[in-house]
């Protein structure tokens, strides 16, 4: 590199190899701005990685802008600031409202972990610690800021950046950085063209350097009619007199289902059983959804139709007052992939149980007990005890919130000039190579599958 040359490099920190852990800097000369903060979930060595410091000075990071409030795209944040890091932390208000959420959400869950672990014996550790903690999440917040969509921000030294609705959850957006001349597009994680509660992404119209996600870069999504899927296999339940449960994602997931399961009761083709919603976050973001109408489909008079055809419960003494109520139910819990939340005592109490029906409708990462299940596995391991499965599996693919081989195609595809780099993240290899192909094939691109802690210079 000349002297006269400026520097513009990228370090994947993580989002690469795998879904999870989302973490992406842009250096320059004169500063380095992180894009998405995640934590890895998913198998042990993913994990682990949460534990290690970055191998850069956190202390340095001038900001950090986030795509959406997903725990893979912000839950690293508390360690963040645990690390050093002192400046601004940019997002629009509803995905500034999920992170505070989700954060702690997951600050619980781990403290609770932690003490279980200590009480149960069952850490390999003498003593069992949370990765963060609930005080370490409210130093967090103190670093947050809003940002208006679709409108560009001043950050320093002539950067700039715009956050760009992309219809993944409520409040999720593709940013776009103007940086030393070039405009670096990050898609974060893009929705579906046909989402039940939110509108179609916007389009990127140039990228200098595109980062593209690629969760399912290897597929096209399967078309099921959810409804006629969903009124089956509550309607098996209700005969054998078990509950259905739902893993589901807090965010967006969640309020999709409610939705749905609302609109089959209104229309009075499911048998007329309890509905629970049991998922203080998912609560918590169902509020958010109200905060934030403009930014979703659904009107008042629906929302609160909705909420009525629902108990949401507030407390854990209500999750066992809901598994010892012996009436056919159909339960709605976090988390999607059950790796943690109120599923976890359900699955534990019924999933040994052949009248049990479990519905997977969601993204299952290599590792989680969702995946194992999905897998067809015979027993899974819950707080340190392996439980049999009896319960019937089903699943459904096409409630997504990420968009297939084709949408993201098709958000590519208004990018008027042919990008200098593409770099394919948030993919598992699988899927990421074979959506590397596809793009040379349909576009003409060369795009590239970065490496863990791999630098890349974009001048």
């Amino acid at each position: 590199m000349s002297k006269n040359k400026s520097k513009l490099n990228i370090h994947f920190l993580g989002g690469v190899g795998t879904v999870t852990g989302s973490k992406y800097l842009i250096e320059t000369d004169e500063q380095k701005i992180l894009v998405d903060c995640g934590l890895f979930q998913g198998i042990k060595s993913l994990r682990m990685l949460n534990w290690e410091y970055l191998p850069v000075d956190v202390s340095q990071i001038d900001c950090v802008l986030l795509t959406h409030g997903h725990l893979d795209h912000v839950g690293f944040l508390p360690r963040l600031v645990k690390m050093g890091f002192k400046g601004t932390i940019y997002g629009t208000a509803p995905t500034i409202a999920i992170a505070k959420v989700i954060l702690k959400d997951s600050a619980k869950i781990q403290e609770e972990d932690a003490e279980r672990a200590n009480q149960k014996g069952y850490s390999k550790h003498e003593v069992a610690e949370a990765l963060y903690t609930l005080e370490d999440v409210e130093k967090t917040l103190e670093h947050f800021i809003n940002v208006l969509e679709g409108q560009w921000f001043d950050l320093q030294n002539g950067t700039k950046a715009r956050w760009q609705y992309n219809g993944h959850i409520i409040g999720s957006t593709f940013i776009e950085l103007d940086v030393c001349g070039k405009i670096i597009v990050f898609s974060g994680d893009i929705g579906r063209e046909d989402d039940l509660l939110l509108e179609k992404p916007k389009r990127p119209q140039k990228a200098d350097v595109l980062l593209v996600e690629s969760t399912y870069g290897d597929r096209l999504h399967i078309e099921e009619d959810v409804e006629n899927l969903l009124i089956d296999i509550i309607q098996k339940t209700y005969e054998k007199g078990g509950n259905l449960i739902i893993p589901s994602f807090a965010v967006e997931r969640t309020q999709t289902l409610m939705y749905i399961l609302w609109k089959l009761r209104e229309r009075n083709v499911i048998p007329k059983m309890p509905m629970i919603m049991d998922s203080p976050m998912g609560a918590n973001v169902w509020e958010i959804f109200a905060r934030y109408s403009e930014w979703q489909k659904l009107t008042h008079k629906e929302f609160d139709s909705i909420s009525n055809a629902f108990k949401i419960t507030t407390s854990y003494k209500e999750t066992w007052e809901t598994i010892d109520d012996k009436r056919p139910k159909i339960i709605v819990a976090g988390s999607g992939m059950i790796t943690g939340g109120r599923v976890l005592t359900y699955i534990k109490q019924l999933i040994n149980k052949p009248e049990t029906s479990v519905l997977l409708v969601g993204y299952q990462a290599e590792g989680t007990r969702g995946r194992s299940l999905l897998e067809g596995s015979q027993e899974i391991k819950i707080h340190g005890k392996y439980r049999e499965v009896k319960a019937e599996i089903f699943t459904c693919q096409s409630l997504s919130a990420h968009g297939d081989q084709t949408e993201l195609l098709n958000w590519m595809s208004d990018i008027e000039n042919e990008p200098q780099k593409v770099f394919l993240v948030h993919g598992e290899p699988h899927a990421a190579d074979i959506f590397r192909v596809k793009i040379k094939d349909v576009l003409g691109w060369e795009a590239k599958i970065p490496k863990m802690y791999s630098i890349e210079d974009l001048e």
